[in-house]
């Protein structure tokens, strides 16, 4: 089930980056934002399965999986882009919606440029609701905790639409890709990750020292990305597989792969896109 919450893996609390990739049928262009119809009413189901898998040269390995789904609905359609609905598979419980205030939510998705939320006012207004219930205190907000996992107390109405970009299946521009891991951008993630851990557990720790901390890490690895599109351009599944080899400075060797799969469906009884 997904949570709006920002979530990180006990297993590793590593965040790595998308890589950015394309597709098209030969040599063709890819499928231009109009090129795939959507009708007002249609909702489709998009699932996001991750596998991770990590072992060490000192003998230990761990391994984990995730699903996360959430329901997107046109609400209408423009000239200039879509009018979007988000929320909860109707499998939710009750308890999985009261956990979280962010769903549903709609929001307007350009052709070309940002996303723009549309109901900014009732979302505050359910933020208050949600923190008032839990015994919290705006001060809480932008701070990490843990339960049965650990997140992040989030109360930014615009973290909606950063929650939802990791489900989209809308580029305009789809390519095959296998891109190198940039290595600086790992070891930052990897140090904020470091950061959360040490908020957790009640130590002192800055941005600074915990990225000083992972400069002497050797960081090598790779994304690919692939996608499969139907003949009128419609995104079902994306595969994107992140491998990464970490060297820490006490000599460890750390193999981690992560594969994502991201579908998205029409859900039946709606009238297709296509």
């Amino acid at each position: 089930m997904i949570f709006a919450k920002r979530t990180v893996g006990a297993s590793a609390m590593l965040l790595l980056a998308a890589s950015a990739g394309a597709w098209s049928p030969g040599d063709t262009a890819a499928p231009s934002p109009a090129a795939v119809s959507d009708r007002v009413g249609t909702i489709y189901e998009i699932s996001r399965d991750v596998e991770t898998t990590e072992k060490s040269s000192d003998g230990s390995a761990s391994s984990s999986t995730d699903r996360d789904t959430l329901l997107e609905r046109v609400i209408r359609v423009r000239s200039d882009g879509l009018e979007l609905e988000y929320d909860l598979p109707k499998e939710a419980t009750a308890q999985d919606r009261t956990s979280s205030w962010q769903f549903p939510f709609r929001a307007f998705k350009p052709f070309l440029g940002p996303s723009q939320l549309l109901n900014q006012p009732e979302l505050e207004g359910r933020i208050e609701a949600w923190l008032k219930k839990g015994g919290l205190t705006h001060a809480a907000c932008g701070h990490w905790v843990f339960t049965w996992n650990a997140f992040k107390i989030e109360c930014d109405p615009q973290s909606t639409l950063e929650t939802v970009a990791a489900y989209d299946l809308r580029p305009s521009d789809l390519r095959d890709s296998t891109s190198s891991i940039d290595p600086d951008r790992v070891r930052r993630e990897q140090a904020q990750s470091d950061v959360v851990v040490a908020e957790i557990s009640k130590k002192a720790l800055t941005l600074d020292d915990a990225i000083s901390a992972r400069s002497k890490d050797k960081i090598s690895g790779t994304i690919a990305t692939s996608f499969e599109v139907d003949p009128s351009g419609f995104v079902r599944q994306r595969t994107k597989v992140t491998k990464l080899e970490t060297t820490g400075s006490n000599g460890v060797v750390t193999d981690r792969t992560v594969i994502e799969v991201l579908k998205r469906r029409v859900v039946p009884g709606r009238e297709s896109p296509r």
